[in-house]
């Protein structure tokens, strides 16, 4: 089957359906193709910064239809059960991303784009042409493509990606609970190898997810083993497992987590969400990234149809440029806070700092966040 479109984006998580959204509103043809069916819960944190609702709004996307918690307050702790307590300084909600993803589907959907599950085998760029082929036997012709396939996939591998080429020693680990927390929290739990974000998302269900070195976690036998011994080690982290009973029938796991440094643009595709960067979890702000990249390339590829941007190089310069003068300083800042958080010693002296000037936390929380997004008409 050979299909035309002007635009493919490969990967139908939050910054490929966002762009999809976006794309499909200002008049373009867009073919969405995600290996998944809608809804799956993923490995992910589940808090969303504020500072992305003016674009959801500008989207027509009523985030509170899903019924999300109000996140205003930051609960810290380290290694040992030094607690700080500070308000966001922007504030977010909770949403699990079985229903956002859904969600945003849905809207993709009604906004008339086409979406195909199907796994994409292979993706060539020719004479200005991509020409994306599928597992299903789909051939797809298309002037752009947006690749938002994720942390990490066999399109990475099939590219060379250096960063794929490399292994990584972070697993991730995430269920939904139930039990008593309270609605307006996230909370942030340090422990030996790793770090662990607990808030709330819709249906009152606790969202538990922790990031962890695989040589840490490899020394036990089993995960409930590991939260037993090693997370339990931190009073609040023990407090929470212990009041808490598990919905999911088992944890999600994802391996291979990286942070390392990832192209933009892979022969000519135009890398958003996890693909082009991941931030840190401990900074709580993945998914608020990840759609606004997807704001920042639709933009340019508004632009580049307008004619106000000439050429497909142009093109892949001015994205390269805009993604990094809003994300690189806060995914660097990341890097830093979770070499420093992992040190045990400098955690403890970086507490004592922070317990003696307290508005230190909101200050370096606002480095790794950015302001409201302006939406011009």
């Amino acid at each position: 089957m050979n299909i035309s479109k002007e635009i493919t984006i490969v990967g139908g998580g939050l910054a490929g359906l966002t762009a999809a959204i976006h794309l499909s509103k200002i008049g373009l043809k867009v073919l969405l193709i995600e290996k998944n069916e809608y809804p799956k819960h993923k490995v992910c944190g589940e808090y969303v910064s504020n500072e992305i609702l003016p674009y959801l709004n500008w989207l027509s996307l009523d985030i509170s239809e899903l019924k999300p918690t109000r996140i205003s307050k930051l609960e810290f702790s380290t290694i040992d059960g030094q607690t700080i307590h500070c308000d966001l300084p922007l504030g977010g909600f909770g949403v699990s991303r079985y229903a956002f993803d859904y969600f945003l589907y849905k809207k993709a959907i009604q906004n008339g784009c086409e979406i195909f599950q199907d796994n994409v085998e292979d993706i060539i760029y020719q004479n200005d042409i991509f020409t994306v082929s599928t597992s299903d036997g789909k051939i797809i012709n298309s002037r752009i493509v947006i690749g938002a396939f994720g942390k990490r996939s066999n399109i990475d591998l099939k590219l060379k990606r250096e960063f794929a080429l490399k292994k990584s020693h972070w697993l991730a680990v995430k269920a939904h609970y139930s039990g008593n927390f309270p609605d307006d929290l996230v909370g942030l739990h340090n422990f030996e190898g790793g770090y662990c974000g607990v808030s709330k998302v819709e249906n009152d269900a606790t969202n538990i997810c922790y990031l962890v070195t695989y040589a840490s976690f490899k020394k036990h036998k089993n995960i409930e083993e590991f939260q037993n011994q090693v997370l339990a080690k931190n009073p609040h982290l023990k407090s929470v497992f212990k009041n808490s009973e598990m919905i999911f029938d088992n944890p999600l796991t994802i391996s291979q987590v990286s942070f390392n440094k990832k192209a933009l643009v892979e022969n000519h595709i135009l890398m958003i969400g996890d693909t082009a960067g991941l931030i840190h979890p401990l900074c709580g702000n993945g998914m608020a990234m990840a759609i606004h990249s997807a704001k920042i390339v639709c933009e340019l590829i508004e632009k580049f149809y307008n004619n106000e941007i000439k050429s497909t190089e142009q093109l892949v310069k001015m994205y390269e440029s805009e993604w990094k003068r809003n994300f690189i300083k806060r995914i660097r800042i990341g890097r830093v806070l979770a070499f420093l958080l992992q040190n045990s010693n400098v955690s403890i002296v970086l507490m004592k700092i922070i317990l003696t000037f307290p508005m230190l936390l909101p200050f370096i929380i606002k480095q790794t966040h950015g302001k409201p997004i302006v939406i011009k008409d």
